[in-house]
């Protein structure tokens, strides 16, 4: 067998007709072995982690692997091989075929856990996760109340990077307290991701032992991360929500990245409305705001008002980038506003499925048809039930002028492109019949 394939070189024309038994025998063995190897979980739940290489993003750069380990011999034999699958018009049939990544990102306050459920309730072929970033940030905040930029852009491009290839170690090292066997009861938000709850991520249930973001959907012990890899390799499409990315061109590394077909939808919504939000969602932090609202002068030069001007500049930093379509981004980028869901759910759905070329879904269908109907008893400041249509304009009867004047004078560049109108008086802002909000399809730059 394997003289046939060090003669492939001489007779070109029977590469499919040898090799491809070759490879599905190869791959059996593996699979039969592994499958040996591997264990289900036992009552106590002490499943060990086997971490994903980098290179197993395919099944046959899995299968080089394995061989290059067992018959070093032949790894330049197997190079070939793979550079020829590459060639043939098979490999380019499955690559169009090939699995789906998607990251939604974001800022607090935009709508982004609504628009992330629109993802999560795909079915059965999506791996959905939110906000894993929560914990590299937690771990890298400084005494000062921030971050130091450049090591937490890196940390979470690399922790996405992982994920996406469902990979959780690089994770784990950030959760606090560290998972004991790659089991934790501290994942942020869990119960936020379905994928994270169904029956083959659900290990049996121990008796007192505390899980602060516990499945709701069942009763299922803490976390084994090991069984969330294994969920997540069996999914056809990932997706991740994130609100601390700050750049995208951070993100780069993971669009040139051939083992992703990633997709970026950037959602934004109107400074102002996020400001309102924040003051009513992070109290204890936005007191300033809030006694400047009730009556206290506001200088430009306070720090939460330059770090209200550095959150937009980021915003709109990102969206010129991502506008301007690049090379590495040409046909990954979709810049969608929250207001345009707000009123249209059904109809920005179903653009962010077709850009993200996952199907859309009777589950998601279903699901935005039931949630954006929500009655005020359901809409609470965090619930992704809301009659979305009313939550568009809301905010500007609850910020006072003074503070909508502060955040147009030190966000006018984003307002602007993202089509969002300047007030120029108390009753302009609050004047139902006066829309803020342009007509505005967004093109590339």
């Amino acid at each position: 067998m394997w003289n046939i394939l060090l003669n492939l070189e001489k007779e070109p024309q029977d590469w499919i007709k040898y090799t491809m038994p070759i490879l599905l025998f190869v791959a059996l063995v593996i699979i039969e072995k592994e499958n040996k190897i591997i264990s289900r979980v036992s009552d106590k739940i002490t499943l060990k982690h086997i971490p994903q290489d980098p290179q197993q993003s395919s099944g046959f750069s899995h299968i080089l692997l394995k061989q290059n380990a067992s018959f070093p011999s032949l790894s330049k034999d197997f190079v070939t091989m793979k550079q020829r699958l590459k060639n043939s018009s098979e490999h380019q049939e499955v690559m169009k075929r090939r699995r789906k990544h998607v990251l939604l990102l974001a800022t607090t306050r935009t709508g982004s856990s609504f628009v992330g459920e629109f993802f999560n309730q795909q079915g059965e072929n999506m791996f959905y996760l939110f906000e894993p970033l929560w914990h590299v940030e937690k771990m890298l905040t400084l005494e000062t109340g921030g971050t130091n930029a450049t090591a937490s852009a890196k940390a979470y491009r690399d922790v996405l990077r992982q994920l996406f290839l469902c990979d959780f170690s690089l994770l784990e090292s950030f959760i606090d307290p560290l998972p004991v066997n790659h089991i934790t009861t501290a994942l942020f938000r869990r119960e936020s991701s379905s994928s994270l709850c169904e029956e083959s991520v659900c290990s049996p249930f121990i008796k007192g032992v505390f899980e602060r973001y516990h499945c709701r959907t069942r009763r299922c012990g803490p976390l084994n991360l090991t069984m969330a890899s294994e969920s997540c390799l069996n999914k056809e499409h990932r997706v991740i929500k994130s609100v601390r990315v700050r750049q995208l061109e951070n993100l780069r590394p993971l669009a040139e990245d051939p083992r992703l077909d990633i997709k970026f939808i950037q959602l934004v919504r109107d400074p102002r409305a996020v400001l309102a939000s924040r003051m009513v969602a992070f109290a204890a932090k936005y007191k300033n705001w809030k006694e400047w609202a009730k009556g206290g002068s506001v200088s430009l030069d306070f720090a939460e008002v330059m770090k209200l001007k550095g959150n937009c500049d980021n915003i709109r930093l990102s969206a010129e980038a991502g506008l301007k379509q690049p090379p590495w981004l040409r046909g990954r980028y979709m810049l969608v506003r929250y207001e345009d869901i707000a009123q249209f759910p059904m109809r920005k759905a179903i653009e962010m499925y077709r850009f993200s070329g996952i199907p859309f879904t009777p589950q998601v269908k279903s699901w935005i048809l039931k949630n954006t109907q929500a009655s005020k008893e359901t809409s609470g400041v965090y619930s992704t039930q809301k009659k979305s249509s009313e939550q568009v304009e809301k905010w500007r009867f609850s910020l006072p002028f003074k503070i909508a004047q502060v955040v147009q004078r030190v966000c006018g560049p984003t307002l602007k492109l993202f089509g969002y109108k300047l007030v120029s008086s108390e009753e302009m802002l609050t004047d139902k019949s006066i829309s803020l909000i342009e007509d505005k399809m967004f093109k590339s730059l």
